[in-house]
């Protein structure tokens, strides 16, 4: 079985190499229309679908017939996906616009960052809950960073 997931998540890693387009992050031009808040909430959703498709992967293991294992395919490609989005925002999005070196709690705000970068990455390689979990409570911890009211 162990094989069978391991054939399963390097097709749907292929798939996704060859499918996605890139993606591009708003903003790199002082455009000044941000919400950081909402780029939270979308992180959040994706985190939700990570640990959603991961649990089906889990029930879905133990079947054998075409249609569980074609809905296993289609769950791992879900959780790289959203895993991946995360990713994305993060570096694109947070680390070269939100995250400035003249902050005063800079370092801080970095590392937390960079946890939920490691977390969706961990989240992509697994498909144990935890790490659904962990990717959750990584992005809650920068949220406060990022209040509803706040906006760019």
């Amino acid at each position: 079985m162990i094989k069978y997931l391991k054939k399963l998540m390097l097709l749907a890693t292929v798939f996704l190499m060859v499918t996605s387009p890139q993606l591009q992050a708003h903003c790199q031009v002082p455009c000044g229309i941000y919400d950081d808040y909402a780029r939270i909430k979308l992180m959040l959703e994706d985190s939700n679908t990570v640990y959603k498709a991961a649990a089906k992967i889990a029930e879905l293991s133990n079947n054998h017939d075409a249609q569980s294992q074609n809905q296993s395919v289609r769950w791992v490609i879900n959780k790289e996906k959203h895993a991946q989005n995360i990713i994305d925002t993060i570096s694109d999005y947070f680390l070269t616009q939100r995250v400035k070196s003249t902050q005063q709690n800079y370092t801080s705000r970095l590392i937390k960052h960079h946890r939920v970068i490691v977390a969706a990455m961990k989240a992509k390689q697994n498909v144990d809950i935890k790490y659904a979990n962990e990717l959750k409570a990584s992005i809650a911890a920068i949220a406060p960073y990022y209040p509803e009211e706040h906006k760019h």
